[in-house]
Parts: C-alpha cells; structure tokens; sequence
C-alpha cells in the first residue's frame, strides 16, 4: 500500500539519494506522541518504547511537499495495521533520510536481490540505474505479487515454499549465477539471509567488498 505524507513541516527535507531510508513514528492510542532519546531507545513519557519502522522513501516531492512510503501488509504488524487504518488528516512523524546507495557509473552490470520489503527500494533503483544489463531477482509470499519495477529487465520472481527460512530462495539465486565481470550487487531482506549473501559473495565467491552492498531490512521473529 502507498501512504503519502504531506505537510508544511515537509519543508526543507533532503532530497533522499535511491533507496535511502526514513524512520516513521506511529501514533499511539492516544495520538501522535514524540518520545525522548534515552541514548539507546525512544520512549514514551508512560515508559513504553516509541512504535518506529523504516521504510524506503519512494518518492518525495519538493514542491508539494509529499512523502510517499510504500508499505508491505501482512496481517497484524504495527505499520501494516497502521497503513490499513490511517485516513487523511492523521497525523504521524518522520526523520530521515538516512544513507542511500551510491551507483557506481562505471559498473558494466548490476544485479539486485530481495524480498517483498525491497521491492520499493529496487524500483527506485531501477529509475537510476545506467543502461547496462539488470538482473533483478524477488522473494514473494504470493505466487499473485505483481512487481511492476516499470523498467526492462532480467526479473525473475521466486516464491518462498511454505516453511522455508526468509531469503532461501534469494540465497540460491545468487548461488546459481553467473556474475559477469564489472558487476555491482546491492540485496536488501531479512537479517540472517542477507548474512548469508554477505559470506556467499565475499568468502566463497572472493569478490571485493566494493562490488556488493547488502543490508537487513527486519529479522524473522522480531518486531521493530
């Protein structure tokens, strides 16, 4: 789902760089409520730890003043109950944005690895990409997930079998290519399939570490 943010406090917020991230604060039953930085957590004034999720910031129009979030829903997390119920005139907060992805421009090809929560980030990727070869490979819950990264390129979509870690299907794709010299890897997904990209791409395959950036995006069993 696509929630767009607006506002005049969006004024003067930096232009992100592809696939940077923003940090959402969600409101409580009470409202929005800004929590205090204990130097480890937010918390509220109760005690309770402030609800925030990141999020990849898909578009942002400087002269609207518009933020959008592209949110997977998936039953009962905080931001996806959130999305679900959130009207026009809600009121929630936004910090950001943190660090993107700097493309090299002498990369002879890219290939882009990740799951549903990717999918926005590697779509905002593809719109700044230089025309060379593109591989994109997606994680899906849903044979039915459409994609539309709206741009011409090897995508290929893996379906998780029901039972299987988060990321399998990411991990054997990228075991089973063929990486053409000069490419450069970016993969974003849940924390220990991403680990596992990590020691694929520089331990088995010695690649350096300039040639693959890849992050975790949530880790299975935790909120937050």
């Amino acid at each position: 789902m696509r929630v767009t943010l607006a506002g005049d406090e969006l004024e003067g917020f930096p232009p992100p760089e592809p696939a940077a991230s923003v940090r959402l604060l969600l409101p409580t039953a009470d409202g929005l409520v800004i929590p205090e930085w204990t130097g480890n957590v937010f918390v509220l004034p109760d005690g309770r730890r402030a609800t925030i999720r990141t999020f990849t910031p898909r578009r942002f129009d400087p002269d609207r003043l518009e933020l959008d979030l592209d949110i997977v829903l998936h039953g009962s997390g905080a931001a996806s109950t959130w999305a679900e119920g959130a009207r026009p005139g809600d009121e929630v907060a936004v910090s950001g944005p943190g660090r993107g992805y700097a493309i090299d421009p002498d990369a002879e090809a890219f290939h882009l690895l990740g799951d549903e929560t990717a999918i926005p980030a590697i779509s905002q990727l593809l719109e700044h990409l230089p025309e060379v070869p593109i591989r994109v490979d997606v994680e899906v819950a849903e044979p039915d997930v459409r994609l539309a990264l709206g741009r011409d390129v090897d995508e290929r979509r893996h379906v998780l079998p029901s039972g299987s870690a988060p990321g399998s299907t990411l991990v054997d794709a990228l075991r089973d290519a063929e990486l053409p010299a000069g490419v450069r890897i970016w993969a974003a997904g849940e924390a220990a399939a991403m680990q596992r990209l990590r020691r694929h791409c520089f331990e088995e395959r010695g690649l350096p570490r300039t040639s693959a950036t890849i992050r975790g995006y949530w880790k299975a069993g935790r909120a937050g």
